[in-house]
């Protein structure tokens, strides 16, 4: 059998395709491949063998659409073709919220972040917003009008690149966690 010929991707297989490889070969004609240390070489080969063709295995796989599974791979195959998927979006919704105070002050602020928590068919949606909204408050009641509410959570992260502060704040939607994976 032509050593350059592997047709499977099982382990057992490449092993003795290498084994008959080196009993042709007229250097190893008498030599015990199962009980000496050649044996150990034999099975680092196999298995380098064994993993170089299941990586290519994939690798090809990725490069076809109908195969992908990386989704960054899906949409940069689909521009290829013409199309540009959306990414996916928080739900978002437009709410006008009062609030009753005793506070000396003028205003009332609602701070970024979590603004409320809904309930629907036993599943609870967090809701917030990316920046802080500041009112004034009308005989003790604070009304904050149309609102843009996001579902989610946001976290703010900061990096120190080359001596500059980098914020960047992210949008955390429960219903798209299972989904970050691709």
């Amino acid at each position: 059998m032509p050593f350059t010929k592997f047709t499977n991707l099982d382990f057992d297989q490449i092993r003795t395709s290498i084994k008959e490889y080196l009993r042709a070969n007229s250097n190893f004609t008498d030599f015990d491949f199962e009980g000496s240390n050649f044996s150990v070489l034999i099975d680092t080969l196999a298995y380098n063998t064994y993993i170089n063709a299941f990586n290519a295995n994939m690798v090809v796989n990725e490069s076809f659409l109908d195969s992908a599974t990386l989704r960054e791979n899906v949409v940069s195959l689909a521009r290829n073709i013409g199309y540009v998927p959306r990414s996916r979006n928080a739900a978002k919704a437009t709410v006008s919220l009062s609030a009753q105070t005793t506070s000396a002050s003028d205003t009332l602020t609602l701070q970024a972040g979590l603004v409320c928590v809904g309930t629907s068919e036993n599943s609870n949606y967090i809701f917030s917003i990316p920046e802080s909204i500041t009112t004034t408050i009308n005989s003790g009641v604070a009304n904050f009008s149309n609102i843009t509410i996001y579902q989610g959570t946001y976290l703010k992260k900061q990096f120190v690149v080359d001596g500059y502060l980098i914020s960047v704040l992210f949008l955390i939607t429960p219903s798209l966690i299972p989904q970050l994976s691709l």
